[in-house]
């Protein structure tokens, strides 16, 4: 199948409200300071940021009461309040009191209250996707995720989704709950989280794809990476997304910047259709690095 029809075909238990919307979403981590803590250093950009995304037509908006914290849901809400179609998903789970610190807390009383927060934050009744930001190891998974069962039963999430998980965990998620999407690290050059990105597939939700450009590194690559967007005229970051969208239909890159103009970039990736060739190239490339790396 081509890549162009696989597009066409990807089939989200949640895209009924987003259907005529991007197939890449856009992550708020880079909206605030510097390791997601603290305020913007340009609050005014990073408004329109957002509200570029919207314009360009991302699937979703990602956000997480961890960034900041609680700053990033702010600025989603200010930027982009009523929302219209615009999908937002959040996170709770993990607790932050210095930049150095994530603390998982997956008890259902703290999981509550932060869902609690996030719906005034965000100014909804309903959150269209709530998502447990890492398992707590202190805490069953069942438990966890009995809790955000609970809240999407009274009306306060629409979709459940898990971050961070393996297959184990993935398994456990998916008996406990109508899982709606799994969120985890994913690029060409860390493609370890393919065997959840398969699971993804058999279970027909969203695969969302964080830190998809790998942090930046990409123009220091070359190789098959730079030659493949020489043959298609367009930076090595946008070949990159292309590619995450070339693996899988289910797959949804996010990736984040605190940039107007970068975003537009980013958006490229939309119209680029790799060849099976390219990708399978591509991918070898990734694995090839990722070993010298390791």
């Amino acid at each position: 199948m081509d890549h162009a029809a696989m597009r066409k075909q990807r089939v989200w238990n949640w895209r009924g409200t987003v259907s005529n919307r991007a197939t890449i979403g856009f992550g708020t981590l880079s909206l605030v300071g510097p390791e997601g803590w603290g305020p913007p250093r340009d609050p005014a950009e990073a408004i329109r940021v957002l509200r570029v995304a919207d314009e360009l037509g991302v699937c979703v908006i990602d956000t997480a009461e961890a960034y900041g914290p609680e700053l990033a849901e702010e600025l989603v809400a200010k930027a982009l309040w009523p929302y219209d179609d615009v999908f937002i998903a959040t996170k709770g789970g993990v607790e932050r009191s210095t930049i150095a610190e994530w603390r998982l807390d997956g008890h259902p009383a703290s999981l509550r209250a932060s869902c609690e927060r996030s719906l005034r934050r965000l100014r909804v009744e309903t959150i269209d996707l709530y998502q447990l930001h890492m398992p707590d190891p202190t805490v069953p998974l069942e438990v966890s995720l009995g809790c955000l069962t609970e809240m999407q039963t009274e009306g306060k999430i629409r979709w459940i989704g898990v971050c961070n998980v393996n297959r184990a965990q993935l398994a456990i998620a998916s008996s406990v709950c109508e899982l709606s999407s799994v969120q985890n690290g994913f690029n060409l050059f860390d493609q370890q989280a393919e065997d959840i990105l398969r699971e993804c597939e058999g279970l027909e939700i969203p695969f969302l794809a964080w830190f998809p450009l790998g942090g930046g590194r990409l123009s220091t690559m070359g190789g098959v990476l730079e030659r493949v967007a020489r043959r298609h005229g367009v930076p090595v970051s946008v070949i990159a997304l292309a590619w995450i969208l070339a693996t899988s239909k289910v797959a949804v890159p996010i990736p984040g910047t605190s940039n107007a103009n970068h975003l537009r970039d980013d958006f490229e990736a939309e119209r680029v259709l790799l060849s099976s060739d390219e990708v399978r190239a591509l991918t070898r490339f990734g694995n090839h690095v990722s070993r010298i790396r390791r």
